[in-house]
């Protein structure tokens, strides 16, 4: 039996000030180094999921963008997509008769990007921005037509419950939406993806690459949900979300505690055959 181990990166593997410990490091590297197969699944893209992991030997698939992607870490070749279709235009139309203008994330001219109207940001938004000074990614616009432009998988809005529940209430069935508090800011954030765009379906699929038949879990939020339900075990850090932790098969330490790689090292055993390379399984 071939086992998956995927764990949450914020709030989880990561300690709250955005960073890995050493120990957290040691034990990963060594245990994939020995033959266990691990990812994480992330709602960061791959540009900050690398920053905020230096130190990984991370030679094996990554899912960001909450699945929106599934991507090689090493070529940072996408190895699955899933993008917006023509009807995104109505979200866009609606948002900004309330004076909602988004991040917008997109390829555009074949370069991955992330958009928005200076003008337009809210003050979390604009802390956001700040936190990317640099990135490459960076594009910023002055209209709403340049907002929308290319092909767009995932839209971040930064603003006051007040004006973000009743979108989320329109288009959670819709779409794979996300509303929740931001862990580092206290910011209310809603997220849209293309309805197929979730950790657990994208997990299927990193599954189907690895040729694995046993899934482990590790997360700490809401968003965390539905890759918890399609696990053979998930474990909730202890910090966790409450509703997380009452579909988790254990709850075990904190994120600021190395919950996840200790309970790795204190349980990973076996890695079902002879040790073998992630990218020789592609």
């Amino acid at each position: 039996m071939r086992s998956l181990y995927v764990s949450d990166l914020d709030g989880t593997l990561l300690r709250s000030d955005e960073t890995l410990s050493q120990f957290t490091i040691d034990t990963i590297n060594e245990l994939t180094s020995k033959g266990m197969l691990f990812s994480y699944a992330t709602a960061r893209s791959l540009v900050t999921a690398k920053k905020v992991t230096k130190g990984l030997n991370t030679h094996f698939p990554l899912i960001v963008y909450n699945g929106a992607f599934i991507m090689d870490n090493v070529t940072e070749e996408i190895l699955l997509a899933h993008y917006f279709e023509a009807d995104i235009a109505e979200v866009f139309e609606r948002l900004f008769k309330e004076d909602i203008y988004p991040i917008v994330y997109a390829f555009i001219d074949g370069a991955e990007r992330f958009s928005f109207i200076p003008e337009k940001c809210t003050a979390g938004m604009q802390k956001f921005i700040r936190s990317r000074r640099g990135d490459r990614r960076i594009r910023t616009v002055n209209t709403a037509e340049e907002l929308v432009r290319g092909s767009s998988f995932y839209i971040t809005c930064i603003d006051t419950p007040e004006k973000l529940a009743p979108f989320y209430g329109m288009y959670r069935d819709q779409y794979h939406a996300v509303y929740q508090q931001d862990i580092y800011s206290g910011e209310q954030w809603l997220e849209i993806m293309p309805g197929k765009a979730s950790k657990s379906n994208a997990i299927r699929e990193l599954k189907k690459l690895l040729g694995c038949d046993r899934l482990v879990t590790f997360g700490d939020g809401k968003n965390d949900i539905d890759m918890f339900e399609i696990s053979e075990e998930a474990y909730a850090v202890g910090n966790a979300d409450e509703e997380l932790k009452a579909v988790a098969t254990k709850v075990i330490g904190y994120n600021n505690e190395d919950g996840v790689a200790k309970w790795l090292r204190e349980n990973v055993r076996h890695f079902g055959g002879r040790n073998e390379s992630i990218r020789s399984l592609l």
